[in-house]
């Protein structure tokens, strides 16, 4: 899956978790960074999974518009 480019943006943060606390918790943590980034604006969120026979992960990837950077110059976080 990719995003519309049309959405211009910058930025990208991804959560993900395999243990099942973690998986529980990716929303609110999800939520929070939202919240203390609110300078950030979100123009698209993916949420996929993928497992093994022994794994399951949940990604949360969110898509975002910082102001003031151009939107050729994407930046990458990871939680």
């Amino acid at each position: 899956m990719s995003t519309d480019p049309k959405l211009g943006f910058n930025g990208v943060k991804v959560f993900s978790a395999t243990m099942f606390a973690d998986r529980e918790a990716l929303g609110d943590k999800v939520t929070n960074w939202i919240t203390n980034n609110s300078q950030m604006k979100v123009v698209d969120i993916i949420v996929s999974q993928s497992s093994d026979a022994s794994f399951h992960c949940v990604a949360i990837t969110v898509f975002y518009s910082e102001p003031g950077r151009e939107p050729g110059m994407r930046t990458a976080a990871r939680a």
